[in-house]
């Protein structure tokens, strides 16, 4: 198992990239073990690899990074569980769509524990929920919201950044972005859906799940 940490108070997203550069790097040379960083930020967006400026659309709101991991733009604060993910694939299997997949189903499979069904769609990243509740969208078809969100690095065969699960965060404050470059679909979270979770309870599904998930 890797080492579990978490940590208690908002971390700032220059501390966190230069802690997590740190750790990689010492995975790599094989310093440190594989760790999961359980955090969250204070209010910011990040620019990914595939970020389209055009998506930034209130760029004076709150600060904005780059970001070298995958993915366009997204947001990070309070009240949303942000897991950066270090694990050497050179032990896991040198396959990264593997492991985006099992991102995707440990995911899915914590979501579960509270009764929410998550899924995913071969034209947009991330995991999702229907919104029966909602508006259809124009085609007829049930409404969708992002619950939790996938950004990936690799390095020497050594994954990090990892995923993000709205808890409870402001859900408003994604409204300066298109998230992930994403217009047609909105953004929920486990509170949102009427499920009064703490980020402990998420924690300790996240833990139990990833056990399961990670085993082989």
């Amino acid at each position: 198992m890797p080492e579990w940490i978490i940590d208690p108070k908002p971390v700032p997203y220059d501390v966190a990239m230069a802690a997590m550069e740190q750790r990689v790097g010492n995975i790599i040379t094989g310093q440190a073990r594989e760790a999961v960083w359980l955090l969250e930020h204070p209010p910011l967006y990040t620019a990914g690899t595939s970020a389209d400026p055009t998506d930034l659309i209130m760029p004076n709101r709150f600060p904005v990074f780059t970001s070298k991991r995958g993915g366009q733009y997204t947001y990070h604060g309070p009240g949303q569980r942000v897991v950066y993910v270090m694990l050497d694939l050179n032990k896991r299997g040198r396959d990264v769509r593997r492991y985006v997949s099992l991102l995707e189903n440990w995911i899915i499979a914590t979501l579960a524990e509270f009764n929410i069904k998550g899924e995913v769609r071969s034209d947009r990243v991330g995991v999702w929920v229907k919104r029966p509740d909602q508006p259809r969208a124009a085609d007829g078809q049930i409404a969708e919201a992002k619950i939790a969100a996938i950004g990936v690095r690799i390095r020497k065969w050594v994954a990090f950044h990892g995923i993000s699960i709205n808890v409870d965060p402001d859900l408003e404050h994604f409204a300066g972005i298109v998230p992930c470059g994403i217009s047609d679909h909105g953004v929920t979270s486990l509170v949102d859906l009427g499920h009064l979770v703490s980020m402990a309870d998420l924690d300790l599904a996240l833990k139990r799940n990833f056990e399961r998930v990670f085993a082989d």
